[in-house]
């Protein structure tokens, strides 16, 4: 670490480029989709527990690991433990950012393709088999999903060559709030629908009957990738703390305004899907031809359909820019590059790729391995393996093998408020408890059980 490394200036800093992280289309779009398929509130209250009986804890593991170290996720691994097979998590790391940051600009390009169509009332057409037609003609033609997914990576690019302060933090602080704004004014418009007490009923009141091991394994796995555990984001981002930034604390505000967003989306989808007679468990199609039906048959469609795609593009872009990180990080640390050039190159092969991606659906859709699109493979080989390898690799690397006298150090700090025992409860959890869990998780997405 050099004394010229970027830090974040402030504790809001801190906390809404964390947030930001973990913040994406995971909270809005794939969290009402998991408690729609597991049966709402037992889902809800068995996500919440595991969040901060995993989740905090891995989270702690991230911030120790870059903190004590200041380095980039590759570097900080050899610098731990010099010498050692460890590093392959940094490895791991980057090849996930890459292939993550490829497919999922794919997405947040469809939330800049319907804002456009949100401006312009989706051709008039508002019945769901209608956009149904207008979303399968739009992702599987050629130009304009590619044409999204560039401009969308390069308003990534604008951002972070801005650097670590002018540009990530700056951003960061402008963007989590506005998001937060958006959720709670769409939470308002929800609660004063027809069927609003139902669709609360269903995210709130816990029916543990149906409760199986598939839900439990769901919850796991929407505690573990909504945090965005095992990239190595939070690694890169806490190099950037201050030596008196509140580790523990910073995780647990963290986890919980991650899993507020995430509970803030349900309340703005299952009441108006109640309302409407739709299906909780509607999957993507929920996002992108289920709730624009909803919106345009709202007083002010045009309105609440272009926040609401806003708000999914603000999400995306945080992600994104914290994926980033992790390579542009990684080439200043250990080639030299300057950060305009490191961060060109990341911009560069990220383009490729998503090119590729987000011609899967179109031109590209003949190019399979093992029956996936470029696109399905991405996600597959990142959501399946790199993110619990490097999460189980993470949490034994910190419970285990680094010194525990810098484990205490780093969390308790200086005035801290963390107490020894609190430390104690965390280390446990990273021996035991997460990687039991995670590998579960693992061997669950395999689809060996």
């Amino acid at each position: 670490m050099t004394e010229k490394r970027a830090q974040f200036t402030t504790r809001l800093g801190v906390i809404a480029t964390t947030v930001g992280s973990a913040v994406g289309l995971g909270n809005i779009w794939r969290f009402p989709f998991e408690a729609g398929v597991h049966g709402g509130g037992a889902f809800l209250l068995i996500d919440l527990f595991f969040i901060f009986i995993i989740g905090v804890p891995v989270v702690c593991a991230e911030f120790i690991i870059g903190r004590h170290t200041g380095l980039n996720v590759r570097g900080a691994f050899r610098a731990l433990a010099p010498g050692k097979p460890w590093g392959i998590v940094g490895y791991l790391g980057l090849l996930a950012s890459i292939l993550i940051l490829s497919f999922y600009s794919v997405v947040a390009g469809w939330t800049l393709e319907y804002i456009y169509q949100s401006l312009t009332g989706f051709g008039g057409i508002s019945s769901v088999d209608g956009l149904h037609d207008r979303f399968d003609g739009f992702a599987t033609s050629d130009w304009r999903p590619l044409m999204w997914t560039l401009i969308f990576l390069a308003l990534n690019y604008i951002v972070l060559s801005r650097g670590v302060q002018k540009g990530i933090e700056k951003m960061s602080n402008i963007m989590m709030p506005l998001l937060f704004v958006i959720l709670v004014v769409f939470c308002i418009n929800s609660l004063r629908m027809p069927a609003a007490g139902e669709g609360l009923t269903f995210l709130f009141k816990p029916d543990f009957s149906k409760v199986t091991p598939s839900v439990m394994l769901g919850a796991m796995g929407q505690a573990f990738f909504s945090l965005s555990l095992g990239l190595g984001c939070l690694i890169t981002y806490s190099s950037y703390f201050k030596k008196d930034t509140p580790l523990l604390k910073t995780a647990g505000i963290m986890a919980s305004l991650d899993t507020l967003v995430a509970i803030l989306a349900g309340v703005i989808i299952f009441p108006a899907v109640f309302t409407f007679g739709m299906e909780p468990a509607a999957g993507p199609k929920l996002v992108f031809e289920i709730l624009p039906s909803i919106f345009m048959h709202l007083p002010g469609s045009m309105l609440w359909s272009t926040l609401f795609f806003i708000l999914l593009f603000l999400a995306s872009l945080s992600s994104t820019i914290s994926m980033s990180e992790i390579t542009i990080a990684y080439m200043t640390d250990e080639f030299g590059y300057s950060r305009r050039k490191a961060t060109i190159c990341n911009t560069a092969v990220a383009m490729v790729l998503g090119a590729v991606c987000a011609l899967s659906f179109g031109a590209l859709s003949g190019w399979t391995v093992c029956g996936l699109t470029v696109f399905n493979l991405f996600d597959y080989l990142s959501s399946n393996i790199l993110l619990p390898v490097g999460g189980m690799i993470i949490s034994i690397f910190v419970g285990w093998v680094l010194d525990k006298s810098i484990v205490r150090r780093e969390l308790i700090g200086k005035d801290s408020g963390v107490r020894p025992w609190m430390v104690t409860v965390v280390v446990a959890c990273l021996r035991y408890v997460a990687p039991a869990c995670i590998g579960l998780v693992f061997i669950y997405g395999l689809g060996i059980f």
